[in-house]
């Protein structure tokens, strides 16, 4: 049941009143007070019964087109908001936690593909036993002994096998799944904040530091031996006259890092004016000179083997072909000005983009073309990284709690 209220000049829907006492009330409380007044009435002398009719009908009329009006006002176009939902392969995925909270980093367990866990600022952990659709706060002893607030940057699987690294320079180990984390003492000389880990096999693992170290670990992390000779700030004091543009602006730590699948890495200088790379084996790492004006945001791998390079103000590049290399060329993206933040790869042929003021893009062609998807467009929130587990479970994670969980 339901009835229309005249306030202030607006009309108001209230669920209360029968439609047979609606059209009861039309002709006292539908009119807007603009024009509340019926046309003027036939003085005294000249009036009928028909011009009272005519009138009567006139009103009727008059107050029904604003009834009319009213409710389109009120009800809106159905068939426009279901095309939005439509068009949505993301839906969101409300969690117990302060809204102030960035999400980093999320992992699946590949023995229990149900179970994961997502990290991010204020020490957050959540829990989920059922691939992602609920998550509950997860609480870890020996994280909470000292008065940290913990910033847990990533989180890596194998097997049963997990870690989780974070700062303040905290290490964590599991052996069963997540229902049991071990903290692993660090050496107080480690160079940079940790930033990346990578589980790699039976108690072993790979860390990556902003400062370029990276470590590698096959007993539990209780001991880690240097893949590479020299930090990044040390390559580029002997690299600053061999043409790197920017290098001698280095301020000696990463703003992002990206693993392949087969143990490569790129990372973005801090300021964005380099890029470099690194490959197993390589004593240093390589650096690069950017191909395009605008500073890099990010740098990641395409499903490929090829690179995507994101640009401050919304610019995304693609590698000509496979591999390293500095040769890149633009691909139009519909940013609305927004800057771009990640992309990830479902498959080899499409891939997702996320970024500021909620921003989602997708290519079905390998990164040739993209298209906007609405699906976060009324999320007041930056989208920060683009996760696939597989093809079919993918999650986006942003500020503020934000979490989008794939649907498509």
């Amino acid at each position: 049941m339901a009835s229309l209220q005249l306030c202030d000049g607006y009309l108001l829907f209230k669920p209360s009143v029968s439609p047979r006492l609606l059209s009861q009330r039309i002709s006292h409380r539908l009119i807007p007070k603009a024009s509340a007044s019926p046309p003027p009435s036939p003085s005294p002398s000249s009036s009928s019964s028909s011009s009272s009719l005519s009138f009567s009908r006139r009103e009727l009329l008059y107050q029904s087109a604003a009834v009319s009006l009213s409710l389109s006002s009120i009800v809106g176009p159905v068939k426009e908001a279901k095309a939005d939902e439509q068009l949505s392969e993301w839906e969101r995925v409300f969690l117990p936690i302060d809204p102030g909270v960035v999400l980093l980093d999320i992992a699946f367990v590949p023995d229990e593909p149900s179970r994961g866990f997502l990290l991010g600022t204020r020490q957050t952990l959540l829990e989920t036993k059922d691939g992602g659709n609920t998550w509950n706060p997860r609480s870890i002893p020996s994280a909470e002994e000292e008065d940290f607030n913990y910033r847990f940057n990533s989180i890596s699987f194998k097997g049963k096998q997990g870690w989780i690294i974070g700062k303040p320079a905290i290490l964590l180990y599991t052996a069963d799944a997540g229902e049991n984390w071990d903290r692993i003492p660090l050496s107080s000389q480690l160079p940079g904040d940790m930033v990346f880990i990578k589980a790699t096999g039976d108690k072993s693992a790979e860390m990556v530091t902003d400062e370029g170290a990276i470590y590698v670990t096959s007993n539990k992390g209780y001991n880690w031996k240097a893949a590479i000779q020299e930090t990044v700030s040390a390559t580029l004091n002997r690299t600053v006259s061999s043409g790197i543009s920017g290098a001698s602006y280095y301020t000696g730590t990463f703003s992002a890092v990206n693993r392949s699948p087969d143990g490569r890495y790129v990372a973005v200088s801090s300021r964005g004016n380099f890029f470099l790379t690194w490959e197993p084996g390589q004593p240093y790492w390589q650096p690069h000179n950017r191909a395009v004006a605008r500073r890099i945001q990010n740098m990641g791998w395409r499903a490929d083997g090829g690179l995507w390079l994101l640009v401050r103000g919304g610019g995304l590049y693609l590698s000509k072909g496979t591999g390293i290399t500095e040769d890149f060329e633009e691909v139009p993206v519909q940013s609305r000005g927004f800057g771009i933040l990640d992309v990830g790869y479902r498959s080899e042929e499409e891939a997702w983009a996320a970024g500021g003021s909620g921003i989602l893009l997708r290519t079905r062609n390998g990164g040739k073309s993209w298209n906007r998807d609405k699906a976060a467009d009324n999320i007041a929130a930056n989208l920060y990284a683009v996760k696939f587990v597989d093809d079919k479970k993918g999650f986006v994670l942003g500020n503020d709690g934000v979490l989008l969980r794939y649907v498509g």
